[in-house]
Formats: C-alpha cells, sequence, structure tokens
C-alpha cells in the first residue's frame, strides 16, 4: 500500500533524513517512533506531497505521489501536528468544506459527514462554532477533516499532542475503532498508544531509519536478552566486581542499591545469586527479570545512535 524509497530532504547544510526506505502493507497500522528532530515531521510532509525530497520515491498503492500528486493524495487523509482547521466555521459545515476540496461525489457528501460525526464522537457539537470547542473536540475536528472523505490511507502526526488524559483516552479509542478500516501511520510520542494500537513500529532517529519491526518480533528479540535487577540492603566497593565474576553474568551496571545484570539466556543464575547475597551477607531485599517495554526498546535504540 505504501512504498517509500531511499528519502533523503536536507535543509540548508543540515540533513534531515536521510535514505529511509520502508514498506506499509493494507490494513496495518504502524507506529512511526523517533525523538524529536529525528525526521519523523519531514518523512510524513514528503508521504502527503506537502514537500519535496531531495532524493527518493514514494509510491500509495501503485501511485508515485511526486509524478501524479492529485491522484495519489485521493488515496490520503493527512492530521498534521496543528490541524487545519478554520475556527470561524460550524464543525457541520467545516465538514462539508473539506469533502468538497476533496472531490467527494456532491450525492454523498451529507452521508459521509455524518458518518465521519459519528465515528469520531463530534454528532453532539455539529452544530457549534469550532472557536468554542475544547482542545480535545477541535483535535477531534482535524481527525475528522483526514476521515470525511474516506481516504485509504491515514496519516497522523502527534495526533493526541497536548490533550488531557481522558482527551488522549478518547482520541486512543477513536483510532483502535479505525483499526482495520484504514491503513494508518501514526506519529507519536506517547508510547503506549502504540503499544495498544500497532501492528508494527518504524524508529527514526537522526533522519535514519534504525529499526522496523512487529510487535510481536520485538518482544522475541527483547526475550533473547535478559535482565535481572538485584538489589541490596549493604553495597561495599568491591560487590559491583565480584557480580561481573559470577558465572554466567556478562555485564552489570549499579544504580544506586540495585545492579542491573546482563545474563545468559539459557543460566539458571537466579538461586546462584541469591546464595552469593545471603552468604556474603550483603542483605538480599529483591530479585527480579526486568521486564521489557516498548520504552525500553525506544530508549536503547536512540541511545546506541548517539554513541
Amino acid at each position: 500500500m505504501i512504498k517509500v524509497h531511499s528519502l533523503s530532504k536536507s535543509y540548508g547544510s543540515r540533513q534531515a533524513i536521510s535514505d529511509v526506505s520502508f514498506e506499509i502493507n493494507k490494513g496495518e497500522v504502524v507506529g512511526f517512533l523517533g525523538p524529536n528532530g529525528a525526521g519523523k515531521t519531514t518523512t510524513m510532509k514528503i508521504l502527503t506531497g506537502y514537500m519535496v525530497p531531495h532524493k527518493g520515491s514514494v509510491q500509495l498503492d501503485g501511485i508515485d505521489i511526486l509524478k501524479e500528486p492529485l491522484l495519489a493524495k485521493k488515496k490520503l487523509g493527512y492530521l498534521p501536528e496543528f490541524p487545519p482547521i478554520y475556527t470561524d466555521m460550524y464543525v457541520e459545515n467545516y465538514l462539508q468544506y473539506v469533502a468538497k476540496l476533496k472531490l467527494c461525489p456532491k450525492k454523498e457528501i451529507p452521508k459521509r459527514v455524518d458518518l465521519t460525526l459519528e465515528k469520531v464522537g463530534l454528532k453532539e457539537v455539529r452544530k457549534r462554532l469550532i472557536k468554542n470547542l475544547s482542545k480535545g473536540f477541535k483535535q477531534r475536528v482535524g481527525l475528522a477533516q483526514a476521515l470525511v472523505s474516506q481516504p485509504e490511507i491515514l496519516i497522523l502526526d502527534e495526533p493526541t499532542v497536548g490533550l488531557d488524559p481522558k482527551q488522549v483516552k478518547d482520541i486512543r479509542n477513536t483510532l483502535i475503532q479505525l483499526k482495520g478500516q484504514h491503513t494508518i501511520i501514526l506519529s507519536t510520542h506517547i508510547l503506549s498508544e502504540v503499544q495498544i494500537s500497532c501492528d508494527r513500529v518504524i524508529v527514526i532517529n537522526k533522519g535514519k531509519i534504525v529499526m522496523q519491526d512487529s510487535l510481536t518480533g520485538l518482544s522475541q528479540k527483547m526475550r533473547a536478552k535478559r535482565q535481572i535487577v538485584l538489589t541490596v540492603r549493604k553495597v561495599s566497593d568491591d560487590l559491583l566486581l565480584k557480580l561481573k565474576k559470577v558465572q554466567g553474568v556478562i555485564s552489570v551496571t549499579q544504580e544506586d542499591r540495585s545492579f542491573v545484570l546482563d545474563v545468559e539466556k539459557e543460566n539458571s543464575i537466579n538461586e546462584d545469586l541469591a546464595r552469593f547475597v545471603v552468604n556474603n551477607s550483603y542483605g538480599l531485599i529483591e530479585l527480579k527479570e526486568k521486564s521489557f517495554n516498548l520504552e525500553d526498546v525506544f530508549i536503547r535504540l536512540t541511545e546506541q545512535s548517539k554513541k
């Protein structure tokens, strides 16, 4: 559905993205992640035809967006970080206006507007001025303008930025309901949204893709790396060195009275560690396996690329 090949874009002497390539299958929901300044928004602007790359190509359902932009954009719904809404218009009239701009068949516009209002929970405010709405409802209006043409592809750039927890939850529930109806690229800093909503993750950092995988694949990879967190009551100067010498321990880092141990996956080391701590009177407080989540992966990937 989406094929991105060797995209590069620079602003003067600064390289925003470099040789970015990925593919997204029809119906997939993909989280597009990266720290601030990583190149997420630049990539998404190129995907939507808003910006032209210096190198590379983008195909949407087999249509090159640089060669046939109007045809390709018919496939798209785009919610930028700051929604393009006209606040002096009424919600319903604004969506009708957007539907006309997107060349929706005239007879279908009322039905499409009604369906979109229902999808994003705006029916109760359809007759209200947009400027009088809360920020959460304005964000829903932005999402509605992306949806009203019933596009096959949705590109959403930080759809929950600046919202309170309840508003975030409402938008998240809407995204979950859209799953399976559209091919979706979701850029967000809220990693819990990605874990709930997405099938796959693409991580970009310093303008380059540093990881692409399904959430299942990520989980399997992280399970291949065992970490144990050991917390003791008494810390001596030589404890770190002694722990490193325990058979099966690969590396150790210290965090106050806790030690994070990278250990061999197949090694049953927990009892040996507990026995070592007790026999040497360090005072065992806690010994547990460290579980990995998407935040751990994200931090590890972006920290590694800084080195």
